[in-house]
């Protein structure tokens, strides 16, 4: 059963927002540990089916049951990183991953092998069940009981990560200011004061890199165990079966690595060294990477969270009525926490809220062009969960990265023809679009990296500090311009990667990015011939979540699954030619 995207507004366009009535879990259910919910995987596992009818009611009191979880861990998590000084908050979360999540895993385990061994499952012919199915047979093959506790070990330490980054803050001139609100002054047309504001960032990042290392180093050698544990060679391997990468291989993503290299590099080297020649330097100075080179003052498109809201709403109005009625829901329901402040956690999400089919958006706004970009971005990930929230199943809402970041970085593109929300002049607006389809192009090699960087780590996962260190540098030279003169900042160089959280919170999560990517600009060029067949498209294909594999899906959309040369090639030079015309 899929979403009708209107069914669920009154004529004044307000969500009727209810929680579903439940038909297995209690109603009133508080989970404090994994007593409360035992009784329930009890009664699934003891539970006999004896017609297709029972296995389905079976099948919905499970998804039910996943979904009441996976929600009570999402708030335990949000909660976490919107405070991480809140120890009590802290705790909770720490209970959910370290009591309650492995004996909960031994248990999913066992209903999985239930469905599996029961001979109903093949009553089940339509694809959503078969990619279901499939999904399950792969959480069967690499389940290992000695891995729960290593998980739950990856997640402390990825905790203990956030915190650390959240922890990160300077003075400048008598005001303390979280690394995402110092950011903004590296943007000062002024060098000096982005070069004190780098300096002051410089010194206490500094301070963390050898707990950074540490943690990192743990990470790896658990990830490596919990791979051989499961029968795998190395982690990477492991984590391709566990993500369910039915859709390509390991040789798939280096040569995207090659085609990055091959077509988008040389672009992006162009653009900077036409910077270069405009500040008048033979290089950059670090400090100098996020700045003008016309001279010009940041773009300041919003002042507060509240209007960076407001904002957003009127935006996706423009674009499409259903799109701002999902942010005006969530605003109304504290579904939204956009401001960076001292304690948050980094970066930004959109946390699926499975059972309310409500999400959270979570970020650190501090007044830039860039947090626009995050919260249509993360907007677009939200649209997605209200698309996909009346699926029948648990799983069909639970799509693959490589659609879910389709959502997203679309989102990002199709917004750009109505930015005049945020931005009041011409020049503005197009320096606004200027700049992100060169952040697109920038994007790519980054990306690259990244991945690169991860399938070197796990292939070698006995590698030294130092040879993790000269790998790092090493990649980074391939995918970069080499225009950058770090002496003096050596240390931020070599450490780069430290600020990609999902290195250490979400591995091999990134390469999704950049085939979602390339995606989106096809979405987006679709748009400039007809944006309303292209907006309708793209709707039908997130509406499917993982009802269909992504090659389906991305067809829904209008575009395919392709990240072939030839595409990226074609794709950079629609790029760059819109580029031509902004300039």
């Amino acid at each position: 059963m899929l979403f009708n995207w209107t069914a669920f507004f009154l004529s004044d366009k307000t969500m009727i927002v209810k929680r579903p009535k439940r038909i297995f879990v209690a109603e009133d259910l508080k989970i404090n540990s994994y007593d409360d919910i035992r009784t329930y995987f009890e009664q699934l596992q003891k539970e006999e089916i004896n017609s297709k009818e029972t296995f389905m009611l079976w099948l919905k009191k499970s998804s039910e049951l996943e979904a009441v979880l996976e929600e009570d861990m999402a708030w335990r998590y949000i909660r976490m990183t919107i405070n991480t000084a809140d120890q009590e908050a802290a705790k909770a979360y720490e209970t959910f991953v370290n009591e309650i999540n492995p004996p909960l895993s031994e248990a999913s385990n066992e209903l999985n092998k239930k469905l599996n061994d029961c001979p109903f499952k093949d009553s089940l012919t339509d694809e959503a069940a078969k990619i279901y199915l499939k999904k399950v047979v792969t959480a069967i093959e690499i389940y290992r009981d000695e891995n729960i506790e290593l998980f739950s070990k990856t997640q402390n330490l990825a905790q203990d990560y956030s915190k650390l980054i959240g922890d990160q803050t300077i003075n400048y001139n008598g005001q303390d200011l979280t690394a995402p609100q110092a950011s903004k002054f590296l943007r000062d047309p002024n060098r000096e004061v982005r070069k004190e504001v780098y300096d002051l960032l410089f010194v206490r990042k500094n301070q963390d890199n050898e707990l950074l290392e540490s943690i990192f180093d743990q990470l790896v050698q658990v990830r490596h165990q919990i791979a051989v544990n499961a029968g795998f060679k190395n982690f990477r391997d492991f984590k391709f079966k566990e993500m369910n990468r039915f859709d390509y291989t390991v040789q798939d993503c280096f040569d995207f690595h090659d085609s990055i290299e091959k077509y988008i590099v040389p672009i992006y080297k162009k653009i900077q060294e036409e910077k270069l020649r405009k500040f008048g330097f033979e290089k950059f100075k670090p400090y100098d990477l996020s700045a003008d080179p016309d001279g010009k003052a940041p773009l300041k498109p919003f002042e507060t969270g509240a209007d960076l809201t407001e904002k957003t709403i009127t935006l996706f109005k423009n674009l499409d009525p259903y799109f701002s009625d999902c942010i005006q829901t969530m605003k109304e329901m504290g579904h939204l926490d956009l401001e960076s402040k001292k304690g948050k956690a980094p970066g930004g999400y959109n946390y699926p809220l499975y059972e309310i089919g409500i999400p959270f958006i979570f970020m650190n706004a501090a007044g830039t062009d860039r947090d626009v970009i995050t919260m249509v971005h993360e907007g677009g990930h939200a649209i997605h969960s209200f698309l996909t929230k009346d699926l029948e199943l648990t799983a069909y809402k639970s799509f693959p990265s490589e659609v879910a970041e389709l959502a997203s970085m679309s989102m990002e593109l199709l917004s750009m023809k109505y930015w005049e929300i945020f931005y009041t002049s011409h020049d503005d607006i197009t320096r606004a679009r200027k700049e992100h389809l060169e952040s697109i192009l920038m994007v790519l090699p980054w990306i690259a990296t990244i991945d690169a960087f991860q399938h070197w780590i796990y292939e070698n996962p006995t590698h030294t500090r130092e040879e993790r260190k000269n790998k790092w540098l090493e990649i980074s030279k391939r995918f970069g311009t080499g225009l950058t003169d770090w002496t003096g900042y050596e240390s931020a160089r070599d450490y780069s990667w430290h600020k990609q959280l999902h290195l250490f919170e979400v591995p091999f999560y990134y390469i999704e990015y950049g085939f979602a990517q390339l995606g989106a600009l096809s979405v987006w060029k679709n748009s400039l011939e007809n944006e309303k067949k292209a907006i309708e498209d793209y709707k039908k294909g997130l509406a499917l979540g993982y009802t269909k594999d992504i090659k389906s899906i991305y067809k829904a959309a209008g575009i395919n699954f392709d990240f072939s040369p030839k595409n990226i090639q074609a794709l950079a030079e629609i790029t760059t030619n819109y580029l031509t015309k902004l300039n």
